[in-house]
């Protein structure tokens, strides 16, 4: 069996890794997803990748994708691959396409290292099927300790807005599925609906997506309203160092969608992971400072804060139908609703 592309056929990684051999008489047992062995992966990135000696590789986060630490003699980086579910090489190239653009045009993001063949990503033979790895370089400095304070956010929203302008100018001959209504809100629903307990209640969430595409109705998919969006702007896929300068990473949400979405999507996950009105606010008002807002746009941040945690629960609830289907009960759901409760009640930004 061979896992990865022209790798050896037998090896021994350590005790904690199973002995790989050249099993091609036997039939395979069917694979939905695969942990690939990181002994493996070094090899596969000093062959396709001008780097130095690579002395470690770790398994760092399992997330929309599985993502290695990669620790050379000289610096570290970031390989991520991607998982056969869940985006196709179209998509793929989509994103590394943009970062590239944006890292191009001075906008403060890692963007992929170019392989020997002059690839932006190389393909793995996973047992399930085509993969997808890219390396990044390791984006200086941490998450912010305690999340964002209020300067952070602020320019944060900037650098938001800054992206939006730029990415007005972006092409790319790779398919990428819009962040529109139809997949954001009808598609989640078409996740969602059927895993619903009994106890709760799927007319609910139907009439939800119904009253937010109605709100959404007001917003013209055209420029300056619909571009480039990077679909997951959060303190968690941000870097800082001590004196403020950052790194955007993590854009595997990405899309031609509505500018102001992203500002639903900061919301959504600042007020899930509790952070203040005045650090909310702040990356409001740096975003405002560079490109600001059709008081259209301003109206509809509820509707699409509400669509922002739509799409993350339908994310959310495929990933875990994989990976800890244990943790789909009537909790997981009544929580769920409960929290879209609230964030449809006139006190939405006091939760």
């Amino acid at each position: 069996m061979q896992l990865l592309r022209d790798f050896p056929l037998s090896f021994k990684e350590s005790k904690t890794f199973l002995t790989l051999v050249d099993d091609s008489d036997q039939d395979l047992f069917p694979v939905v997803y695969s942990t690939l062995a990181p002994r493996a992966l070094i090899s596969l990135v000093e062959r396709n990748f001008r780097v130095e000696t690579i002395t470690n590789c770790q398994f760092w986060h399992r997330g929309l994708s599985d993502v290695y630490l990669i620790e050379t003699l000289s610096k570290p980086y970031i390989l991520r691959v991607s998982h056969h579910h869940w985006r196709t090489q179209s998509e793929i190239q989509f994103e590394l396409d943009l970062l590239t653009f944006l890292n191009n045009h001075n906008l403060p993001v890692s963007a992929p290292l170019t392989s020997k063949a002059g690839e932006l990503s190389i393909e793995i033979n996973a047992p399930e099927g085509k993969r997808y790895a890219a390396l990044f370089p390791f984006a200086p400095g941490n998450v912010p300790l305690g999340d964002l304070n209020t300067t952070q956010s602020f320019l944060f929203g900037q650098v938001v807005a800054r992206l939006h302008q730029v990415g007005q100018h972006f092409t790319s001959l790779s398919a990428r599925q819009p962040l529109a209504p139809e997949y954001l809100l009808e598609e989640s629903l078409q996740v969602i609906a059927p895993c619903l307990p009994k106890s709760c209640q799927v007319g609910y969430l139907t009439e939800a997506i119904t009253h937010i595409r109605e709100q959404l109705k007001a917003l013209p998919m055209e420029t300056p309203y619909w571009g480039i969006c990077w679909g997951d702007p959060h303190s968690g896929n941000v870097h800082f160092t001590d004196n403020n300068q950052m790194t955007l990473f993590d854009f595997d949400q990405c899309g031609y969608g509505w500018r102001a979405f992203d500002l639903g999507k900061f919301l959504q996950v600042s007020l899930q992971s509790g952070l203040s009105r005045k650090v909310r606010d702040a990356f409001l008002e740096g975003y405002q400072s560079v490109e600001p807002l059709t008081a259209i746009e301003l109206s509809c941040l509820q509707a699409l804060t509400q669509t922002a945690y739509i799409w993350s629960w339908a994310i959310c609830l495929n990933t875990m139908k994989l990976h800890d289907y244990s943790r789909l009960d009537p909790f997981f759901f009544s929580h769920r609703l409960e929290r879209l409760k609230c964030l449809r009640s006139a006190d939405w930004q006091l939760f």
